[in-house]
């Protein structure tokens, strides 16, 4: 080898030599890191506010969460329009696991609901595993005409227009089965919103609505005191919490299913070992049977998954009610 050939071949060797350095010193920390993970505190960041179904499942797990993985997990409340607050919190932390989104089928809504929704739940995030999914519940004031979803379709059948459904406000997963099962059942019903869960409940009792969708946890105490009637469930089966209830497919209402769902997000670009390590312990906690039956208790059927299929998840949900949105012509946000 002459001068000139080992001149070259040092030269390369220390190219190579100062490449390993630079990857050693950019990701080798990140490796080490996401190997530890977590040695400090999680935040957990919720786009809805305190005391809801999505708060009080967070607050669930993450406490459990916390005991399997040796560190607190803490719940953080930024409600806004289109989960916008919430998504730019975690978006501006970085990409290590420390942040993270909890979303919703909500969040799927977002996607057609919003002109400027300013991330894409999609693209911007990786999926972590899903926490829970509960059905709605359909239900009737005692001593109403309608004891059965069968006989408030027929009637609104009959009498095209003078029947009113009660939900929370527009755009809100209920709001929008409302819309998806005046569509399914072929009935026309005026679908009312109101503010909150209390205030239809109160037009239920009060005879100003005649059938009011909500969830189980909203519904639960007037049904277990025979002020109203469960008359269907939302989802594709009977609820292990109300068996003898049917859904709306049994009752007549057509190819009709509205489920609503939970799950963990990160930041893209979050190691795949800490994706790992908070989905193998999720489905832990997700799988005790105490959890299962807290979970329960509130409506909620407490289920992890792999990420894939939570990203699926969301990505039918985004095309479902993009097309309830668009026949119901509501108007963006």
């Amino acid at each position: 080898m002459d001068k000139r050939d080992r001149y070259s071949l040092s030269r390369r060797c220390a190219s190579f030599a100062a490449a390993a350095a630079l990857f050693a010193a950019l990701f080798l920390p990140q490796i080490v890191h996401a190997q530890n993970y977590p040695n400090k505190p999680v935040r957990l960041i919720l786009p809805f506010g305190a005391g809801g179904v999505a708060d009080v499942t967070a607050r669930l797990v993450t406490e459990k969460l916390g005991e399997k993985l040796g560190q607190r997990f803490i719940i953080e409340n930024m409600p806004g329009a289109g989960g916008i607050n919430a998504a730019r919190a975690v978006l501006s932390a970085p990409a290590d696991g420390y942040t993270l989104a909890l979303f919703s089928n909500g969040t799927a809504i977002s996607v057609s609901l919003f002109k400027n929704l300013t991330f894409n739940p999609v693209t911007d995030f990786v999926p972590v595993s899903s926490m829970g999914y509960f059905d709605f519940i359909f239900v009737t004031k005692a001593g109403s005409p309608y004891p059965t979803l069968a006989e408030f379709i027929k009637s609104a059948k009959q009498k095209p227009g003078t029947l009113n459904v009660g939900t929370i406000n527009v755009g809100s997963t209920q709001n929008l089965a409302a819309q998806l099962f005046r569509s399914t059942a072929g009935v026309d019903v005026t679908i009312v919103p109101f503010r909150s869960s209390p205030e239809v409940l109160i037009a239920l009792l009060r005879g100003d609505i005649q059938l009011a969708i909500e969830n189980y946890s909203a519904v639960q105490s007037h049904v277990a005191d025979k002020a109203a009637i469960a008359v269907s469930s939302s989802g594709p089966m009977r609820t292990t919490f109300l068996p003898n209830v049917p859904t709306v497919r049994e009752a007549g209402g057509g190819e009709f299913e509205a489920r609503s769902w939970n799950a963990i997000f990160a930041p893209k670009d979050t190691p795949p070992e800490v994706i790992n390590t908070l989905n193998a312990a999720l489905r832990e906690v997700l799988g005790a049977p105490d959890m299962k039956k807290r979970a329960l208790d509130l409506g909620i059927e407490a289920k992890a998954s792999s990420p894939n299929e939570i990203l699926d998840r969301l990505k039918r949900d985004i095309d479902k009610w993009a097309q309830v949105i668009e026949r119901a012509g509501i108007a963006k946000q």
